[in-house]
């Protein structure tokens, strides 16, 4: 059995590469998280995480992390990625991606739209959002990713 989580973060970055993956790597970086192991997991944050954006994680950590992203080689395409996290009282969280063509704004609606729902299908009050946002005008090979990192 894995242990739970104590803290997480939000983070959204967006970046240019030579190739698809440097792209990614280098949106990785300019997020906060590109010197650990990403292992991805789905849409649930443990109950009782804190929430630490200052959270500093050891390189080369395997890190449950919820996250979107998108890469274009089409020069001058405005990509967007972002990430919510939605709280219930006294339960569990709800975590959501999305990644786009179209606006940093398009993307956040999107989250707050899909956080929604997914606390109306659960049958659970929201009662508070948290969401980070991105968007890249591409250049040459972008990238724009949204994350949720989740820490011991």
């Amino acid at each position: 059995m894995l242990p739970t989580p104590k803290k997480f973060f939000l983070t959204a970055a967006s970046s240019e590469g030579n190739s698809s993956l440097t792209a990614f790597d280098n949106a990785l970086l300019a997020g906060r998280i590109g010197n650990i192991n990403l292992l991805r997991v789905s849409s649930i944050l443990p109950p009782g995480v804190d929430l630490d954006n200052d959270l500093v994680i050891p390189p080369g950590s395997l890190v449950p992390t919820a996250y979107g992203y998108i890469i274009s080689q089409e020069p001058g395409k405005l990509i967007s990625a972002a990430v919510g996290v939605g709280f219930s009282k006294d339960a569990f969280g709800v975590i959501m991606e999305h990644s786009c063509e179209g606006s940093r704004d398009d993307a956040y609606s999107e989250i707050e739209r899909m956080l929604k729902e997914a606390f109306v299908t659960r049958g659970m009050e929201l009662v508070e959002m948290k969401i980070a946002a991105t968007e890249h005008r591409v250049q040459k090979i972008g990238c724009a990713l949204a994350a949720v990192p989740m820490w011991y």
